[in-house]
């Protein structure tokens, strides 16, 4: 496993890149110019969950970390939104709740699971406002109500075979 922080475009941005990418704690450089050029930009990744936090730790404001998974005798792995658990014959890896860009922001993200007991980049909560990370909630209309709930946040599951 290799840890490292969510990346992605900041919030406000309209072009750049879509999904939200495991940066590495060490990155290493070929060419390069310390100067500013007009250009792509990615930024750290901060929890937004001001409102409602399910999580185990107080996560509001702090950057978030990522890590790196293999398993070697797992070949196949999928997300599952909507649910806590996985389908028979299937290994939860973890699971958590569904996360992406807020609705209303210019750019749109992935939708990513955070593990329920997500963690955070110690000394990281000065809401530096790069890229965001809000929960998901299901709207109802065209997703059926019931078994959908409108304004309930959905889980997730890794789960891996």
């Amino acid at each position: 496993m290799s840890l490292g922080i969510i990346g992605s475009g900041a919030y406000d941005h309209r072009g750049g890149g879509g999904n939200y990418l495991c940066l590495p704690n060490d990155p290493k450089y070929d060419k390069y110019t310390n100067s500013w050029e007009t250009t792509g930009a990615i930024y750290g990744t901060e929890y937004e969950v001001s409102s409602f936090n399910p999580f185990t730790n107080n996560l509001h404001n702090h950057d978030a970390p990522c890590a790196v998974c293999f398993v070697r005798s797992r070949g196949s792995q999928l997300m599952i939104p909507a649910r806590n658990d996985c389908p028979s014959g299937w290994a939860k890896e973890y699971h958590g709740y569904l996360m992406t860009a807020h609705y209303g922001h210019q750019s749109t993200r992935d939708f990513i699971c955070v593990d329920w007991e997500a963690e955070y980049v110690p000394g990281s909560q000065s809401d530096k406002d790069g890229a965001l990370l809000y929960l998901v909630q299901g709207v109802c209309g065209s997703l059926p109500c019931l078994p959908y709930v409108s304004g309930r946040e959905l889980t997730c599951a890794v789960c891996a075979k």
